[in-house]
């Protein structure tokens, strides 16, 4: 399982999402945790200026942005719309 830590940011902005997307945001990080390889997650590294981090789907609009700390250890960075590569 992957141990995940979450950054100030990160969780700041999670509280200012809806109740029924944070229940979403949980199940995918729940997902993450016990299986990154889950096709819905839609994982992928970032390019440019982003080129050291990886992101996950949440639905069609947001996303997550991590980083790995080890090949068991994720930093959540960021969470937003597709706007998030432009906020790092």
């Amino acid at each position: 399982m992957i141990v995940v830590n979450y950054a100030p940011k990160f969780l700041r902005r999670l509280k200012k999402l809806e109740p029924t997307l944070i229940k979403e945001v949980k199940r995918k990080i729940y997902l993450f945790q016990t299986g990154a390889r889950h096709a819905p997650l839609k994982v992928h590294k970032l390019h440019g200026e982003l080129s050291e981090c990886f992101a996950f789907s949440i639905n069609y609009e947001y996303r997550i942005v991590f980083e790995y700390v080890s090949g068991s250890e994720v930093n959540l960075l960021a969470i937003d719309d597709h706007d998030v590569y432009k906020k790092k």
